[in-house]
């Protein structure tokens, strides 16, 4: 089977189900670098795509949004929740689902679950700025916020930048046993902490991954050293941040699409106009990245249209040799397009019982 539908009325439909066949097949951390390496090179041509901050509903409990992007040939969205107080309820947190289509015709070429997928590629973007951001031979890890998106950090790391060791802690121990059981048999040095400061202390790298909808203080300034690059990725909607803001005054940070971030990320808690570094001129070359051992960087993530984009093109590129979808009727189809009411009308005629 390929991916192309039999029948232009039929959508390729990656289930749960075949996500999770189609990742074991790849293999997590493989799959994850080939994002990667999806998403630094859709940076590398980043003016090609519409950009636009989220479209959000908000409400008290959280918050449901819609992540358009296109580079002119092809079209994306992602729809998207972040319900923090899901977890009490036996609910995931953020799920999503997503959708691929031609921008000629406008006909779609691919839908598919994007809960799983967004965990992908959320760690690989994370490793992309990493890689031109950490602290060259980085080798220890810190990730406070030990919930869905921790293993999949950790395997990132380990599998592109070459981390050894992983610092866990979460304030549910529960968090931090199931990520270590996770991750016993990773290749990883896995060492469960007591505390926000001790995860950190001697890490190259510390990840942030909360999901409290609050401005929060996980990392404190004093936590903070020279030479030390953090992924703040848990603040990701407005009125939700995880660092004290000393630490950002510290810091030279780097950000997906300034308008978007200034929203949502850690920067909401400075003025409109402090100095940010897109993420994209670094990947270009266009401005420098770490540029000394004892710079703080900061990765102000709050996730972008464009990186759904390259996971779902990414997807759709193994399809075909991985036969791990279904196909949807989706489009409505008439022989002639002028003749929707007629094509009605012939299925009432042959749903008539004989």
């Amino acid at each position: 089977m390929n991916s192309q539908p039999s029948h232009l009325s039929l959508v390729p439909f990656v289930s749960v189900d075949n996500m999770m066949k189609l990742v074991n097949r790849i293999g997590v951390a493989e799959a994850i670098a080939d994002i990667a390496a999806e998403i630094e090179k859709d940076y590398r041509r980043w003016p090609e795509f519409d950009k636009t901050e989220r479209v959000p509903a908000h409400s008290e409990e959280g918050v449901i949004e819609l992540m358009p992007t296109s580079d002119g040939e092809t079209y994306s969205f992602k729809y998207v929740n972040g319900h923090p107080a899901n977890m009490a309820r036996g609910y995931q947190t953020v799920t999503a689902f997503g959708l691929l289509a031609r921008v000629d015709t406008g006909y779609p070429i691919l839908f598919s679950e994007m809960t799983i997928l967004t965990a992908l590629r959320t760690a690989a973007m994370s490793v992309v700025a990493a890689k031109y951001l950490a602290p060259k031979g980085a080798r220890t890890m810190a990730i406070i916020g030990n919930g869905a998106q921790c293993e999949f950090q950790a395997l990132a790391f380990h599998k592109v930048l070459g981390i050894e060791t992983v610092r866990l802690f979460d304030v549910d121990p529960t968090a931090t046993e199931k990520a270590a059981r996770n991750l016993a048999n990773s290749g990883l040095n896995v060492v469960s902490c007591s505390s926000s400061e001790d995860a950190v202390a001697g890490a190259d790298i510390i990840t942030t991954c909360t999901a409290d909808k609050q401005y929060a203080t996980i990392l404190t300034d004093n936590m903070v050293g020279a030479g030390q690059h953090i992924n703040a990725i848990g603040g990701d909607c407005p009125g939700k941040t995880e660092l004290h803001k000393d630490i950002l005054l510290r810091s030279d940070i780097f950000v997906e699409y300034p308008p978007q971030t200034r929203i949502e990320g850690e920067i909401q808690q400075l003025p409109s106009d402090h100095p940010v570094t897109e993420l994209w001129k670094v990947i270009r070359g266009e401005e420098p990245g770490r540029t000394s051992e004892r710079q703080i960087t900061l990765f102000d993530s709050v996730g972008f249209a464009t990186e759904d984009f390259s996971a779902l093109r990414y997807i759709h590129s193994r399809l075909s040799e991985l036969s791990l979808f279904d196909e949807l009727d989706m489009i409505a189809d008439p022989d002639d397009p002028r003749d929707l009411f007629g094509m009605i009308k012939r299925a009432e005629k042959a749903d008539q019982p004989s």
